[in-house]
């Protein structure tokens, strides 16, 4: 499960946020004020709102929290980011952003996929089997995946032997196009939220 401090300026675009990350399976731990900033310490993912930092130490701040944890920015439209990516941000999102894309850059930063291009993350990878759809017992699994289950607990919960949970897992990568349990459980969470 991902783990999430936010350093948020608006309690109300917070709810929000909270509702999204958590629907997909995360965890979020909420924070108005720099001196909260022990919650980020074993957080996979702190979100910063870069209204909530206070001028003259946002860039020292971030710079601080870099080398422990991941950061994604959360901006207004038509701000200056290369300060807050040359300090350490991973990178930078804004608040107007689709759901689905705020929960993958989320998830790129907490699998330490850092392919965030033009504050936007990269679309989903697309399925290599074009029109292939998952069976209705795929589907199953990749729902388990996503709640955090390993191959033996989904074994236990659908009746089956870990063998076969293998098995439904390779072709749910081929189907989607993943290669790695990251990007697996990634596309169960994206799954999940839509």
């Amino acid at each position: 499960m991902i783990r999430v401090a936010a350093l948020i300026d608006s309690p109300i675009f917070s709810v929000g946020l909270v509702e999204t990350l958590t629907s997909a399976g995360m965890t979020v731990t909420l924070a108005f004020r720099i001196a909260d900033d022990q919650l980020a310490w074993t957080a996979d993912v702190v979100l910063i709102d870069i209204n909530a930092l206070p001028p003259g130490s946002d860039l020292s701040y971030i710079r601080k929290l870099s080398g422990r944890t991941g950061i994604l920015m959360l901006h207004d439209d038509h701000m200056d980011l290369d300060p807050y990516m040359c300090a350490g941000a991973c990178g930078a999102i804004s608040k107007r952003e689709s759901t689905e894309n705020t929960i993958s850059a989320v998830w790129a930063v907490a699998t330490g996929n850092r392919e965030l291009s033009k504050g936007r993350p990269s679309p989903p990878e697309q399925s290599k089997t074009p029109g292939a759809s998952l069976s209705g017992r795929e589907e199953q699994v990749l729902h388990q995946i996503s709640h955090g289950l390993t191959h033996g607990q989904i074994a236990t919960r659908l009746g089956i032997s870990p063998h076969t949970v293998d098995t439904y897992v390779k072709r749910i990568r081929t189907k989607l196009g993943v290669g790695n349990k990251a990007e697996l459980t990634r596309a169960a969470l994206l799954t999940r939220a839509s």
